[in-house]
């Protein structure tokens, strides 16, 4: 099925040195960048993460250090990719759970704030286990009526692009509203309905330790917008001050905000962190 889109869509998979957002780097990206008008660009490439690839991930990749040794940094090619991904969204398997806090992470450190938030993020895993319930492998079999080893190799980022695209196309065709009766087994081509399809949290980070909150009466009842909806505010989902909001934590001890940015938090809990902080000091 073609999608139907309202601006570019980025599907993309990556390949990294671990799985530490804070520690690890990217090795490998591919993606294709799905235009409005239906045309599709290409593009994969390996990173040179500045560190050696430990040997399990040289094993389950095939991606070794010789592999990057002369590849750009992430830092090099940062600048383009930014410019390239400008005003699309993004869609990957288990991406809002790893591959999008991870390029995030690899940005911030590069010196450039992408800003994520304004981004319809599509997670084709999230939609699979809400649908269906289960890897990569067993959703393009699933929906692609193939075995994924006929037609990939698996960790591999170019190879695991085209299959997330094509799994998503699958999705899509399957769960069409004329081709399903139940409601809660449709799907339409909305990018904006698969982002929202896609959430299975309340995060504000990636890392989950900002999180949104239902904001309370004094009742223990829902507070409400002038269109229904529950009034929502930040909270901190860890450490000492879980469960606090945000500014009344910061504003009990304002020492806390400087022992988050010294401490080894990811740079996008740091991010989002600060710009609510901004954020409460410009009301004053």
């Amino acid at each position: 099925m073609k999608l139907n889109l309202s601006k570019p869509l980025i599907v993309f998979d990556l390949e990294t040195t671990g799985l530490d957002l804070v520690n690890d780097r990217i090795i490998q990206i591919s993606y294709i960048k799905v235009n409005v008008d239906g045309t599709e660009e290409r593009k994969n490439f390996f990173v040179n993460p500045e560190k050696p690839i430990p040997a399990e991930v040289e094993a389950l990749t095939g991606i070794t250090n010789n592999d990057v040794k002369d590849a750009p940094t992430f830092k090099q090619i940062s600048a383009k990719l930014a410019e390239k991904f400008s005003g699309c969204d993004f869609a990957g398997f288990n991406s809002n759970h790893f591959d999008i806090p991870m390029l995030a992470e690899e940005f911030l450190r590069a010196g450039i704030d992408f800003d994520f938030s304004k981004c319809r993020l599509i997670d084709v895993q999230t939609i699979f286990h809400k649908m269906e319930r289960r890897n990569l492998a067993a959703a393009y079999k699933f929906y692609c009526g193939r075995k994924m080893e006929e037609d990939f190799t698996a960790h591999r980022a170019d190879e695991d692009t085209e299959a997330t695209y094509r799994v998503l196309q699958g999705q899509l065709d399957m769960y069409a509203p004329g081709k399903q009766e139940e409601p809660e087994r449709q799907l339409n081509n909305n990018m904006e309905e698969l982002a929202e399809f896609s959430k299975t949290n309340s995060n504000i980070d990636f890392a989950g330790r900002i999180i949104w909150k239902e904001r309370k009466n004094a009742n223990g009842e829902t507070i409400t917008d002038a269109k229904g909806q529950p009034v929502m505010y930040e909270v901190f989902n860890f450490g000492k001050y879980k469960g606090w909001g945000v500014i009344d934590a910061l504003h009990r001890d304002p020492g806390y905000y400087n022992w988050i940015m010294n401490s080894d938090f990811t740079f996008n809990t740091k991010q989002v962190l600060t710009r609510i902080r901004l954020k409460d000091m410009n009301k004053h």
